[in-house]
């Protein structure tokens, strides 16, 4: 299963190591738990302001059907900010998930109860 990624560089630009760095950190790390219809938007940027220390941002939204997800992070190193993100990311969907997993299995076991 493959989500659909798109990325996107504001003040800097993308290269191909770190596009190869965002698509695997974000596929190991959620593409085995959402669908393919699943679509991703990663947002890195780079603050102009000099008295912000921590000035490597990365954003990603994700898009899943009926729910969207979002996380920002911002760190010295543009690589480690992407790997936050996609952390804080996949803590999100795993709850995501559990939320939905509790609702479904609290309703069949009110309709097996109403049933008896």
């Amino acid at each position: 299963m493959r989500v659909r990624i798109e990325i996107r560089g504001r003040n800097t630009a993308i290269t191909d190591t770190l596009r190869r760095h965002v698509e695997e950190r974000f596929t190991t790390r959620i593409g085995k738990q959402v669908s393919e219809l699943a679509q991703l938007e990663v947002e890195l940027l780079v603050e102009k302001n000099p008295s912000i220390a921590d000035d490597r941002i990365a954003e990603a939204t994700l898009h899943l059907k009926g729910v969207t997800l979002r996380a920002r992070e911002s760190s010295r190193d543009l690589e480690h900010s992407v790997d936050l993100v996609a952390d804080k990311l996949a803590r999100q969907v795993k709850r995501h998930r559990d939320k939905r997993r509790g609702r479904r299995d609290s309703a069949s076991i009110r309709a097996a109860d109403a049933g008896a």
